[in-house]
């Protein structure tokens, strides 16, 4: 009996309400937001974290617990990524960009409780080279040009 996941499987669409937190416990939080697909960025910050990200406006999210457990890293001016300071897990960030449509909440899926990163469809963005206008695609961009 085969038990892998395929992205036939893939979550109902459109936003629904998820928890998700750290490793430890300690920071947890609640957000509206569609998991059928989530972006994967090839800068060095978002390579290094391995996010697997995906953007709502402030309003459809809610830290539940842990304001106490967070530490922030700027990277940029664009945004403040929240990490817990006891585990060192990235739950999500915050930041304002009129690309956007001005503030943001960039959610790591990978810190849902309920979201199987299989069942995400993924895309890519070059950050590496701040090639944005070039827009997703769903190959990764390479770290280094050949």
């Amino acid at each position: 009996m085969n038990t892998e996941k395929t992205h036939e499987t893939s979550p109902a669409s459109g936003p629904q309400v998820h928890t998700g937190g750290c490793h430890c416990g300690a920071v947890r939080y609640q957000v509206s937001i569609d998991v059928a697909q989530g972006a994967r960025c090839n800068c060095s910050i978002c390579n290094k974290v391995s996010q697997l990200g995906a953007i709502v406006k402030p309003d459809a999210f809610q830290l539940l617990a842990g304001r106490d457990s967070i530490t922030e890293y700027a990277f940029g001016p664009v945004s403040r990524r929240s990490f817990c300071k006891r585990c060192g897990i990235h739950c999500f960030g915050a930041g304002h960009l009129e690309q956007l449509g001005g503030d943001f909440v960039s959610v790591n899926l990978n810190t849902l409780d309920d979201v199987d990163p299989l069942d995400v469809k993924v895309i890519y963005w070059d950050g590496r080279h701040n090639n944005w206008q070039a827009g997703p695609r769903d190959q990764p961009w390479r770290i280094s040009p050949q």
